[in-house]
């Protein structure tokens, strides 16, 4: 085996040394160890409940509960773990080249029915052993829980296939609201999305409360179920987390959906506009 991270030509060389065909040589990653994960789980629970705070603050907070950590680990950490600080910082008024700006949609905007707009969002999953990373689609409106996905890195294949299956059940939807994470700006998803032609939204820098209900579904879904009962494997997890988004969607009253559940709020709404169209 040859450790990550060194050059190609560094290890061509190092297999004609040792007169090794270069195929046979292959990287295996190092599991994760059970301090790291706990350390990424402070980090994902400080966050949470404070999502403006960067990594110098993280480090503060970790040194106040007791647990003194290198700054520079924290920011690796945070980038593996997809999370970035809501406040901006320098230079984030300068638009980015790699992608086309797509204005946030929803300032002002009468959400007032179903599928009007949907939000999506990928968040950390930690478990007992290991981690992974959950995307979910959600109608603006009735806060139901369209569809989700879980993954092991945080490309876009995931977010695509969770968007073609709540397309398939529920229909397309007008507006499509999301932050501007390379798994949301890829050419793969903007196409999905304006080829059925759906509206991009995408949420402001710095702005906390652009996506603020499937912020709130994180919130309730980590302190609920994935913190208290933290999954042995992938396959726990899965199982755990049907389980609860069914409860979530079926119920679980919203006081702002007047006591309805988000299957009532989402599919009620759609039944009474069929038997008004019927009629």
């Amino acid at each position: 085996m040859i450790e990550r991270g060194r050059r190609d030509v560094s290890i061509s060389r190092q297999c004609q040394l040792v007169q090794v065909s270069r195929s046979s040589v292959y990287y295996v990653a190092k599991p994760v160890t059970a301090e790291e994960l706990e350390l990424r789980r402070r980090i994902d629970e400080i966050f949470l409940e404070h999502p403006f705070m960067g990594s110098r603050q993280i480090v503060r907070t970790l040194e106040r509960k007791g647990l003194r950590v290198n700054r520079k680990r924290v920011q690796r950490l945070m980038r593996a773990m997809g999370l970035q600080a809501i406040v901006p910082g320098p230079h984030t008024s300068i638009p980015r080249a790699d992608h086309k700006k797509y204005p946030y949609l929803l300032r002002g905007l009468d959400v007032n029915r179903p599928n009007q707009v949907w939000a999506s969002d990928i968040t950390y999953i930690p478990m007992a052993r290991g981690f992974l990373f959950l995307v979910a689609i959600m109608d603006w409106h009735s806060r139901r829980v369209l569809s989700w996905r879980l993954s092991n890195t945080l490309d876009s294949s995931f977010c695509i296939e969770a968007l073609e299956e709540a397309i398939k059940i529920h229909g397309v939807p007008e507006i499509f609201n999301t932050d501007q994470g390379a798994q949301y700006t890829s050419e793969l998803w903007i196409q999905a999305c304006e080829s059925r032609g759906i509206r991009v939204s995408m949420d402001g820098k710095g702005r906390a409360l652009d996506n603020v209900f499937i912020e709130r579904l994180w919130r309730t879904l980590k302190y609920e179920q994935v913190y208290p009962k933290p999954a042995e494997n992938g396959h726990q997890l899965e199982a755990q987390l049907g389980t609860y988004f069914t409860w979530y969607n079926d119920e679980r009253p919203h006081s702002s959906l007047g006591d309805r559940t988000p299957r009532e709020a989402h599919s009620g709404h759609i039944d009474a506009c069929a038997q008004r169209g019927a009629a």
